[in-house]
């Protein structure tokens, strides 16, 4: 962190604010007054950007009908290539290698049914025990899809301590009877950052395609997807890039593997002025749009066109910067005022193995955060015992992250915890 001499006092808080280079993007968010929102990791908050561009959209429906797909401000029939040319920067690749459609899970079933072909020896995936559940889901069906046990054929590397992964430990299960490796960019519970370049390298030297869940990294750190010539990714739109909950989801597909025919075929994997033809015949396109399946969400999609305008003027450059800053500062304040409360930080110290959130643990977890929404603080629980908070550079600030601390040592201190069941809520 540059110029950065710890203090913990309110008053250091607020210079860091003064000396913050986005603080005006906060402006351009609905901030609920007497509530300080640290979930953005989970679902960003709404710009009125993103709200304008909705509105935008639904404006061309009313006033145009039909003729909304090819007329009007943002045209339908191009708004998937449309936000893919504004998110390619963020992911480091071209607008090509880009395309955003479907869900994260229905895209990764397509990315694993186009680029999953098990032949010979090579009929296994390999995946981690620490990553998103969905990711598993889809994996283990995509197996049995192909007449395969899920038990026997889908590895899971271990964690040696229920926290992160180690990159030898993954490497040395790059067998020659592994088809596929999918993996996160960032863990979701730890926020630990995998090494990306390292081990598509290492997977690429085994004859190995690699692909990566970048839900939990995209717009929170800056990405070299074409440089590091990974295979494929997917990510989600809603969380970092607040997009809005439900928002369409996106896929990079390396140019290497253009005209690679879908796994799963759809009519907006049409080359676009072929789509229209009505032919039996699938003509694909010849970029990521040809990993489409059916018609783009366009209501879903809209917000997001609004949202990438201000990743584009910040620029993901600096949102890293100010991300880390305000994590290191996160981190400094809880060694300093919640020490002997047995809080444990669960994310890593060092920066280019930490993505943009604070993992907390705590055995009273779910309890605590119960605590701070109660007063006015929007945390994130993940069981068993992980208080995630996520400070978004975009809109929260480094007064925030003080009050925080502030209002967990209080809940700590005058045990308000013990009023709520330690147990987490339907939605946690």
């Amino acid at each position: 962190m540059h110029s950065y001499l710890f203090q913990p006092t309110f008053e250091f808080a607020q210079s860091l604010d003064k000396q913050d280079t986005l603080a005006d993007f906060r402006k351009e968010f609905y901030i609920k007054q007497n509530s300080i929102y640290m979930d953005g990791n989970s679902l960003g908050l709404l710009s009125k950007r993103a709200e304008q561009t909705l509105f935008e959209v639904l404006g061309d429906w009313r006033e145009l009908g039909i003729d909304g797909w090819t007329e009007g401000k943002h045209p339908w029939f191009y708004l998937s290539e449309q936000a893919a040319e504004m998110s390619a920067s963020l992911v480091g690749a071209s607008p090509e290698e880009v395309i955003v459609t479907g869900s994260t899970t229905v895209n990764l079933h397509q990315l694993v049914a186009t680029f999953f072909k098990p032949e010979g020896k090579r009929t296994k995936i390999l995946a981690d025990e620490l990553t998103f559940p969905s990711d598993i889901y889809a994996l283990q069906s995509q197996l049995r899809l192909k007449g395969f046990n899920p038990e026997t054929h889908l590895l899971r590397v271990k964690s040696r301590d229920g926290r992160y992964l180690h990159e030898d430990d993954i490497i040395a299960q790059m067998t020659d009877e592994i088809a596929l490796i999918i993996l996160p960019t960032v863990l979701y519970r730890s926020g630990q950052i995998i090494d990306i370049r390292r081990l598509t390298e290492e997977a690429h030297a085994r004859g190995i395609l690699i692909g990566f869940d970048g839900c939990h990294s995209v717009g929170a750190i800056p990405h070299h997807f074409s440089k590091w010539e990974i295979d494929f990714a997917f990510w989600c739109n809603y969380k970092y890039l607040n997009g809005g909950p439900g928002s369409v989801g996106s896929m990079y597909v390396n140019r290497k593997h253009f005209g690679t025919v879908p796994g799963l075929a759809g009519w907006f994997g049409s080359k676009k002025e072929r789509q229209f033809d009505m032919e039996h015949a699938l003509t694909p396109a010849e970029t990521a749009g040809a990993y489409q399946i059916g018609t783009p969400h366009i209501l879903s999609l809209a917000p997001l066109l609004g949202s990438l305008e201000i990743f584009h003027e910040a620029g993901i450059k600096k949102i890293r910067e100010k991300s880390l800053q305000l994590t290191t500062y996160f981190m400094d304040l809880i060694k300093h005022e919640l020490d002997g409360m047995e809080f444990t930080i669960g994310n890593p110290s060092d920066e280019k193995s930490r993505g943009g959130h604070i993992s907390l643990e705590h055995k009273e977890a779910a309890r605590i955060c119960k605590a701070l929404k109660a007063n006015g603080v929007i945390p994130d629980f993940r069981a068993p015992n992980i208080i995630r908070l996520a400070p978004i550079p975009l809109y929260n600030t480094y007064e925030e992250v003080w009050k925080v601390v502030q209002m967990l040592k209080t809940i700590m201190r005058e045990r308000q915890y013990e009023k709520f069941s330690n147990d987490r809520n339907v939605v946690a």
